[in-house]
Order: C-alpha cells, then sequence, then structure tokens
C-alpha cells in the first residue's frame, strides 16, 4: 500500500512584492514515498515556489501571504525550523552556486553531515561515495570557484545527497550541464530510485529525459495543469506548445506531417525509426538534396577571417593545462557553436578572442591584429562578449546608462551615445525601457539587455557564453531568434550552448572540443551526422536528428523533415 510522504492541501501563496496574482494558487497534490516526480512549466508557473514550500523557506524565509498547508514526512512545513526540515527534505537551488561556500570541495560534501553530527568515518565514506556518484573523482582538494558551471552544479548535488534526506528536490539541475551530464543526472536520479524509500523530485525544463519518471506534472500560473505518466502527458503536443515548453519532437513530427492519434504517438528516436519505416515513408532525395545545397551556397557567402587561432595553449596560473595546441579560424558572417563537455576548455578559448586571455603559446589574431600585443579597448571594438550571466555584466542603474557605457567610454558624441542606443535596443526588442532599472527585469530582459549593452559598441562578432541558460522554451527561442537576426544583419556569432536543438537549429557551423584539442570541426549538419564521435566527447544529437541519422540522412529540424519526408 502506497504512502503519502508530500501532501499539499489548498496551498496559497502571494509574495510580499508581488503586484498582481498568486505565485500558487489552490494547489493540491499528494507524492507516494519512493516515487520519482517531475515538474515542469514556464518561466513564473510556481515551480520553485513550491520547492520552496517543501523545505519552509517559503513562508519563514521569503514571505508574504500564506494559505493552505505543506506536510512532509508528517511535520508541517511553516511551522517546523528549517534546520529540523533539512534532515527531511535536500533542496538544491536553481541559483546552485549560491548554495556553494566552503574553501574545497571535500569540505563541500562534508559541511552537512557534520552539522547533522554524522561520525567522521562514516563522513569520509560519504564523500568518497557522493564524488563517485556525481562524477568528481578527481576533484577533492579544488577549489569550488575554479570549477566549470556544469561541475560546481554537481558539487552542490553532491552537498545535498550526503546528508542522506528521505527526500530530495533539485530545482533545475542539469542547466549547466552538457547534454550527457544531463543523462548523468538522469542516472543518478534512477540510482537514488532504486531505494524503495526515497523520494525525487526534479524540476525541468529539458523534456527528452522525462520518460524516466513515475509522474509528470505540468505547472501553470501557479497551478496544476496536468498531472499523469510522462509518456502520456508527452504526447499532449498541443498542451505542451501552448504552455511553452519544448515537446518532444518525435511525437511532435508524426503528429503534424501524418496526424497520427495521440495514443500511438511514437516518443523515441527508436520508436520513430520504427513508425516510420511501417508507414512506408522514404526521403525526398531531391528535397533533401536542396538542404544541402543550401548549407554549401552560406558557405560560400562568408567573408574575409575575422579571427584566426594556430597552435592555442593556455595553462592556468594552477598548472592546469586547459588548451592544448588549438587551430581554429572563423569568417565574416559564420555563426559558430563551440560544444564540448563541462571544463573541456570553450571558455578559456573564446575569452582569447577578445583578448581577456592571452596564449601561454601559439597565437590569436583578431583582425590581423596580436592580441598579445594588442590592447583589451582595440579589440573590444570588434569583438564583443555576452556572459552567461548576465548579472556578472550588468552594474548601471538604468537601462539606458547601461547600453550608453561602451559608447561613452570610447568618447561618442552624447548625440551619437543616443544613436547608439536606441539602435541597441531596437536590435533587441527593448524600446521603451530606458529608464527601467535592469535588475527588476526578469532574467531574459536582463539578457536582452546584456545584449545591447554589446551592440552598442557595434562589434563585427558577438561571443554569447550559453544565452538560454535559466531560460524556458519560449525566452529561449526569442534570444536565439534575436541572435539569429543579428546574424542576418551582419554580425558574426559565436556561441557557447550546451542546448542540442540550438546548435541543430540555428548554429551554421560546429566547433567540438574535447580536454582542450578540437575533435570535430564544420557544418553542422555534417558534425551533427556522427552521432558515435559525438558520443565521444559528452555530447549528443536531438531527437529528430538521431532519427533521421538512423534512417541515412541528416536532418536538424522537425520542419526539415516534414519537407524531406516522401510518404508511402
Amino acid at each position: 500500500m502506497s504512502e503519502n510522504i508530500i501532501e499539499l492541501k489548498n496551498l496559497s501563496f502571494r509574495y510580499k512584492d508581488q503586484k498582481e496574482g498568486k505565485a500558487l494558487s489552490d494547489v493540491n497534490l499528494t507524492i507516494d514515498k519512493g516515487e520519482f516526480v517531475l515538474v515542469m512549466g514556464p518561466s513564473g508557473a510556481g515551480k520553485s515556489t513550491m520547492a520552496k514550500c517543501l523545505n519552509g523557506l517559503v513562508p519563514r524565509f521569503n514571505r508574504g501571504e500564506y494559505e493552505g498547508e505543506t506536510i512532509v514526512n508528517g511535520n508541517i512545513a511553516k511551522d517546523t525550523n528549517v534546520s529540523t526540515m533539512a534532515k527531511e527534505i535536500g533542496l538544491v537551488f536553481q541559483d546552485f552556486e549560491s548554495q556553494l561556500f566552503s574553501t574545497n570541495t571535500k569540505l563541500e560534501i562534508a559541511f552537512g553531515p557534520e552539522n547533522f553530527q554524522v561520525p567522521r568515518d562514516e563522513i569520509h565514506k560519504r564523500i568518497l561515495e557522493m564524488f563517485e556518484l556525481v562524477d568528481l573523482k578527481g576533484m577533492e582538494n579544488r577549489q569550488p570557484s575554479t570549477l566549470s558551471g556544469g561541475e560546481k552544479q554537481r558539487l552542490a548535488i553532491g552537498s545535498v545527497l550526503s546528508t542522506y534526506p528521505k527526500i530530495v528536490c533539485m530545482d533545475e539541475p542539469t542547466t549547466d550541464l552538457d547534454p550527457l551530464g544531463k543523462i548523468g543526472i538522469f542516472n543518478i536520479a534512477s540510482k537514488l530510485h532504486a531505494d524503495e524509500d526515497f523520494t525525487l523530485i526534479i524540476i525541468e525544463h529539458e523534456t527528452e529525459e522525462s520518460l524516466n519518471a513515475d509522474r509528470l506534472i505540468l505547472m501553470q500560473e501557479g497551478k496544476i495543469l496536468r498531472d499523469g505518466k510522462p509518456r502520456d502527458v508527452l504526447r499532449e503536443i498541443e498542451v505542451m506548445d501552448n504552455l511553452g515548453i519544448m515537446s518532444l519532437q518525435i511525437p511532435k513530427y508524426f503528429k503534424e506531417k501524418f496526424g497520427v492519434e495521440k495514443a500511438d504517438l511514437p516518443l523515441t528516436p527508436e520508436e520513430g525509426v520504427e513508425q516510420f519505416t511501417a508507414l512506408g515513408c522514404a526521403f525526398d532525395e531531391q528535397q533533401y538534396k536542396q538542404l544541402l545545397d543550401a548549407d554549401a551556397k552560406r558557405e560560400e557567402s562568408y567573408g574575409e577571417e575575422l579571427i584566426h587561432v594556430e597552435g592555442l595553449e593556455h595553462v592556468y596560473s594552477n598548472g592546469n593545462k586547459a588548451l592544448n595546441g588549438m587551430d581554429f579560424s572563423v569568417r565574416d558572417g559564420e555563426f559558430v557553436a563551440i560544444l564540448g563537455h563541462n571544463g573541456s576548455g570553450k571558455t578559456t578559448m573564446v575569452k582569447h578572442f577578445n583578448g581577456l586571455l592571452t596564449p601561454t603559446a601559439g597565437k590569436v589574431t583578431v583582425k590581423g591584429f596580436d592580441t598579445t600585443s594588442t590592447s583589451i579597448f582595440e579589440i573590444g571594438k570588434h569583438v564583443g562578449y555576452v556572459f552567461q550571466n548576465p548579472d556578472h555584466q550588468i552594474f548601471s542603474d538604468t537601462v539606458y546608462e547601461e547600453i550608453a557605457f561602451s559608447p561613452k567610454i570610447r568618447g561618442c558624441s552624447e548625440e551619437e551615445i543616443d544613436i547608439r542606443v536606441k539602435e541597441a535596443l531596437a536590435s533587441v526588442g527593448m524600446s521603451g525601457f530606458e529608464e527601467e532599472d535592469p535588475f527588476s527585469m526578469t532574467k531574459g530582459q536582463r539578457q536582452r539587455i546584456a545584449v545591447a549593452s554589446v551592440l552598442s559598441a557595434r562589434p563585427e562578432v558577438i561571443i554569447l557564453d550559453e544565452p538560454t541558460t535559466g531560460l524556458d522554451y519560449k525566452e529561449q527561442k526569442q534570444m536565439m531568434d534575436l541572435v539569429k537576426k543579428l546574424n542576418q544583419q551582419g554580425h558574426t556569432i559565436i556561441m557557447i550552448t550546451h542546448t542540442m536543438w540550438v546548435v541543430s537549429e540555428y548554429a551554421h557551423k560546429v566547433a567540438v572540443i574535447k580536454d582542450g584539442k578540437m575533435m570535430m570541426y564544420g557544418k553542422t549538419r555534417d558534425v551533427f551526422s556522427k552521432d558515435e564521435e559525438l558520443a565521444k566527447s559528452f555530447l549528443k544529437t536531438p531527437h529528430i536528428v538521431n532519427m533521421s541519422n538512423r534512417l541515412g540522412q541528416t536532418i536538424l529540424s522537425v520542419d526539415e523533415l516534414k519537407r524531406c519526408t516522401k510518404e508511402g
């Protein structure tokens, strides 16, 4: 007989400074001991607020109007100390970096058990176990600040799991992880789920891995919209699309192309191949040739070489060799995606393109200027850099001041500054926000302001480091459509990302880096045709690409496959 371990009764919450609506509105939910539950929904759906209610952070730390009840393993969360709740439920925050504070990774893992007075021998055992579980072996004495984003994320998960809570809730635990790292988190989830007494709740935007869960809950505007088995919920393509969650590509293709009934929709690449064959479909070779011809024509359209990299090596002061003999070039008008596993050297490489780093060995030239003998200020005229976290970039009190900063320090007149600010805001669709406080905006809006602040310098090259991290699917589409428009307007784009469907649908070329070396470089279609080679670099093609590769041709999107399918 199932046993409830979590119960939400008529739960509503409005934050103290929330102007309209409620973060949660009359939520009723029970979760059984041992269940693996996935929660999805667009930004602002109430997912994180619900997670914070489970361990009492709402309403004890995040104040507001709280109604109803949250009962976790017999404890009424709002009436129980957060320290007591921490023994019952471990929470991995969406902002995982805010959870890390120790001077080395071992101490980070040990912190929770030490506070719960776990014996020293047992703590040592748990440290070894957690480094194994979250794939951080060999990093036992590293400072957390020296880890990549994905490594920090896995460390935060390990630090929570080390207390052996009965329940773990992870809020978007895969945002900073490479594609196989994302699978790794779901593999960790599966291992934990093998313990029938362990309850796991994961809040996610990723749909491809959600089939592993027992239940899938969809949320919208503080309410539960759907609650059922993942295979049933994920077949509701229109519901997912309307909600602003990326629907699975395989069922979307079969529904839109053939009108396949919901109950019969395949969900995985393997099931897709089976159904494609059963329907007697084939590739339209003429349509496919048109795609290849368009790829080749675009390749011929690029201009002069803007960035040239030769034998690039970089060794950090701690002796860590991040880049090892890299050759690379970028031409005017290209849209290049840089891929690789966490810690592979992607960010280290692109920081050489705008002078933030200089080579230990080898050479980098930007528009013919050697970066070792040219100032960052000079290189910055040609190359703009948008950081992964816009809050690391934004510092002004108003949007206007933020965007005006770059032309101002370059000595532009007030009139020229005004023209550039308005031009940059129009480019990112944010005209009229000049006097707003950038820090009061959503993550997606702040990301756009960060892009605009780079655009005002009018660089030829724009580097974007993980431009879609922390955004829901709708916001990701908006951001990438903006980047595509900037490329079409003449900006050369270099983008680091782990979001493979973004690469597939937007990038012209792909560079794959592994352990500081360039493993693959070429047109997106050519690189994505090699599933097995990509897997060796901890990468995984999107479902629609994987399915088409199994069928013998490389298709990059649902629309492409619809166009290239000849019905039987």
